[in-house]
């Protein structure tokens, strides 16, 4: 009898409640999904008619700076009735619902950890479709910033040691950086990590690659408009192809785009474009974060690129931007 009593208090401890402050705080179940995937509760009717397909042209939009079309994210759906059980653990959620007020509403944690809900909720289907055409980017945007902090979380268990960098020493900044990535070049000045990438690529292996560098600020109001500029000399300078005269340059034929951002709490550009070998066939997509350092009188550079033939790279830039994301300068 006593062990049957101390099995059931050892079941109440793991699923039930610790009292603290006079709120009840749940022992939660791991959330299951991937990063750049949501859920979403709707009727199979509306997923079917106008509210679903405005979801897919949101959340389908393309990312851009990829060589082949891939979505913001990836959309899966689930009718309300089947919402429930183990699905209820899913990591990322959106809510179609009709109600009273029209409002977007987040709630985290609350079926699993981590979790984020967010809640659409509007009078009518045409409510609706409105909430998600003027809202959808915002709504985006709460995702893909749970999504940065989750992969950063993970990051920061496994980070390699910084110290051992130089150019991360001179720069004065820290950045988390998974072990995978290992190091080719630390000249004090530039450094580049790779990680390399095996699954599913053509042609041998790819790649995973971050660089770190700085140069002196001059005119501020030309940073934005030399970004391109300067990633070519770096990269005619620090990133050789198999041949001599080869070296890493933006891809002439596309334009990159570049966004306003900000990095610990810095003026920042977010740049996404594509790059090749000059004078070789290889190429692929990267993402470029130049911080304004006003106070150290610099600009300081993270930017992030992969090689991955004949595979999907949004997951793999999103990696490199969760990592450019939490550069730190002391």
């Amino acid at each position: 009898m006593n062990k049957l009593l101390t099995f059931f208090a050892l079941i109440f401890i793991t699923i039930s409640c610790k009292t603290e402050g006079g709120k009840d705080n749940y022992v939660l179940p791991t959330s299951t999904g991937n990063t750049n995937k949501i859920l979403v509760v709707i009727k199979g009717v509306d997923w079917e008619g106008r509210i679903g397909d405005e979801i897919r042209t949101v959340f389908g939009e393309h990312q851009v700076g990829l060589p082949q079309p891939e979505t913001l994210l990836s959309v899966s759906q689930i009718d309300p009735t089947g919402y429930k059980g183990f699905i209820r653990n899913a990591k990322a959620v959106l809510i179609v619902r009709e109600g009273e007020k029209e409002k977007i509403a987040v709630e985290k944690n609350k079926y699993a950890q981590p979790q984020i809900l967010i809640y659409a909720t509007a009078k009518d289907k045409d409510g609706i479709v409105n909430l998600i055409r003027n809202r959808g980017k915002e709504i985006t945007q709460l995702f893909k910033d749970e999504d940065i902090k989750f992969t950063q979380r993970i990051f920061n268990k496994e980070k390699v040691d910084e110290s051992k960098f130089k150019t991360i020493k001179n720069l004065g900044v820290t950045i988390t950086i998974p072990k995978r990535y290992n190091l080719v070049e630390d000249t004090g000045d530039f450094l580049w990590l790779r990680q390399h990438l095996k699954s599913g690529i053509a042609r041998g292996d790819g790649s995973n690659n971050i660089l770190v560098y700085s140069y002196p600020l001059k005119d501020e109001a030309k940073v934005a408009d030399n970004i391109t500029k300067m990633r070519d000399v770096i990269g005619e300078k620090y990133i050789p192809g198999s041949k001599e005269g080869m070296y890493m340059i933006t891809e002439q034929a596309y334009t990159p785009f570049t966004y306003d951002a900000e990095i610990d709490g810095k003026k920042a550009y977010e740049t996404r474009g594509k790059w090749e070998v000059k004078n070789d066939f290889m190429a692929g997509p990267f993402i470029n974060y130049t911080i304004v350092d006003k106070e150290h009188n610099r600009v300081i550079v993270f930017e992030g690129f992969t090689y991955a033939p004949s595979v999907n790279k949004r997951d793999f830039i999103f990696e490199l931007e969760a990592i450019g994301k939490s550069l730190t300068i002391k």
